[in-house]
């Protein structure tokens, strides 16, 4: 091929080489476009999906997110964590009932988890400084702690109560609010529990414990303490009674 010919021919196939670039160039931000309009609507889509999830929520007045820890932790240690699931608001709001916001001294709470009847503790008017928080449990403290930053947190296990406590409580409790598997543990030791809080609480004060079993967690036939017991939660998952227990 002669020289002009073939340097004609080297400038066509440059000129081809420069269009198909500009080509590109355009191609290209087509698709950068149409990624970013995807990932605008994926953004809105998610929204609109994290925001049904929070309508849910306060209908159902769970947070999804303490439901999926407590099963992780329940599958986890299912003799350690006392409920399947975080405890609804009825029973929390029962619970909370049975302490008296006007009282004197600190209310003590065994095994809040994510701090569902910590919260109705506090909505029914007992100060967040009063309350002393006992969880096992490294995630949930890191939870509590950040939701009740006023409360005294204890990480501990909650049937060492008298160790845990003795030197802490400056004054003796108001309450204690269990939310500990007591129907899983020995008989042994849940009367070392509650005996063990009785003499940390003020005389009369009551232990507050809920349970998914139909008897009272302490039997009755002991003696020593009143019993009192109430109606069957059946809204809660699943249903649940409150029993009390004071000392005589």
């Amino acid at each position: 091929m002669p020289l002009p010919a073939l340097q004609k021919f080297e400038r066509g196939i440059e000129r081809q080489l420069r269009l198909l670039e500009v080509r590109k160039t355009v191609i290209e931000r087509k698709i950068e476009r149409q990624i970013r309009v995807f990932e605008e609507k994926r953004g809105g889509i998610g929204k609109k999906i994290e925001e049904q999830i929070r309508q849910f929520e306060r209908k159902r007045g769970i947070r999804i997110d303490d439901e999926v820890r407590f099963i992780r932790s329940w599958i986890e240690r299912p003799l350690s964590i006392g409920a399947v699931t975080p405890s609804g608001k009825i029973l929390a709001r029962t619970m909370a009932r049975y302490v008296d916001p006007d009282s004197n001294g600190p209310v003590v709470e065994l095994g809040p988890g994510t701090g569902p009847v910590t919260e109705a503790l506090v909505r029914a008017g007992v100060a967040p400084s009063r309350l002393v928080l006992v969880e096992f449990d490294a995630g949930f403290c890191r939870i509590l702690r950040s939701r009740f930053p006023d409360a005294t947190l204890v990480q501990g296990d909650a049937y060492s109560l008298r160790r845990l406590l003795e030197a802490l409580l400056l004054q003796p409790a108001a309450a204690v609010v269990s939310g500990l598997p007591l129907v899983t543990k020995p008989l042994k030791m849940r009367l070392r529990l509650i005996r063990d809080a009785f003499d940390l609480m003020l005389p009369g004060a009551p232990f507050v414990q809920f349970t998914y079993s139909v008897a009272s967690p302490l039997p009755r036939r002991l003696g020593g303490f009143s019993v009192e017991a109430s109606e069957r939660i059946w809204m809660n998952i699943p249903p649940a009674r409150v029993w009390v227990y004071r000392k005589n």
